[in-house]
Parts: C-alpha cells; structure tokens; sequence
C-alpha cells in the first residue's frame, strides 16, 4: 500500500496521563472512566478518541462514495460510534466492539443503506476491524 499520509501521536501516563498529536493540534488529558477503575476526572479516553475518529472517517467515505454516484450527503449527516470494551473471553486481555449508526436527514431509506454499505467497505478504519490488520510494535 503507498501511504499517503501519516498521523503521529503519542502518550504519557497511560490511561490517566496525556495525549497529544506531534503538530500540537491535538492536546487531551486522558482519564480512566469509572467503569474501568478511573476516579471519573474530567478528560477523554481512547475509546473516546477511537469513536471520534471512526465516525469522522466513515463519514467521510460515505461522502466519498456518494459523489460517485452524483448523491450530495447533507451537512447535518451524523456517524455515531459506541465503542466498548471489556476483557476478552480467553482472559488473556481486553477487547473492543463497535456499532456505528448513520444519520443522513431526508435520504430515502433504501438509497442511504446502499451508500453506507458502500462506505463500509471503503472507510480504512472498518476495514482494519474486519481484516484483523497487523500492527507492527517496537521498542525505540
């Protein structure tokens, strides 16, 4: 795959530190939710972060896949991402599900299925969930 562009983050602290983008645009501080043990202070969390993300990208695939088509996706369009997470069932870590819904106010039922799954298909981050894509982790 040729890459076009690549994002660079880091973090501190793990779950209850900071996080940044290298460019500085990005600048969060990072809580543990309640739910995992975290006091419940006022941040974000990567689950969070991963929602956020998710959300924009597909709905930028369904943009993409609708002006194939000649179909223009209305500003007000939403992409909802629940992102969960708990232990695996083998116990050996922590996995995530996640459910996207898509708001496109005034699109005929059957035309904005079509174009969803389109950009299911399209959007990298739904096709890294469905392909189990390696990442590749060292130690620098």
């Amino acid at each position: 795959m040729a890459i076009l562009y690549t994002a660079h983050g880091h973090a501190t602290g793990g779950r209850s530190g900071h996080g940044a983008s290298d460019n500085g645009v990005l600048d969060v501080t990072l809580t543990t939710p309640k739910e995992l043990g975290g006091d419940g202070a006022t941040g974000t969390n990567p689950e969070q972060l991963f929602a956020v993300g998710y959300s924009a990208c597909f709905l930028g695939a369904l943009k993409a896949v609708a002006g194939k088509e000649k179909v223009k996706i209305p500003e007000n369009a939403k992409v909802h991402a629940d992102v969960g997470i708990g232990p695996r069932e083998d116990g050996t870590g922590f996995g995530i599900e996640v459910k996207l819904s898509v708001e496109i106010p005034g699109m005929e039922r059957e035309l904005a299925e079509k174009l969803v799954a389109a950009a299911h298909i399209v959007c990298p981050y739904s096709h890294a969930l469905r392909t189990s894509t390696e990442v590749p982790v060292s130690v620098i």
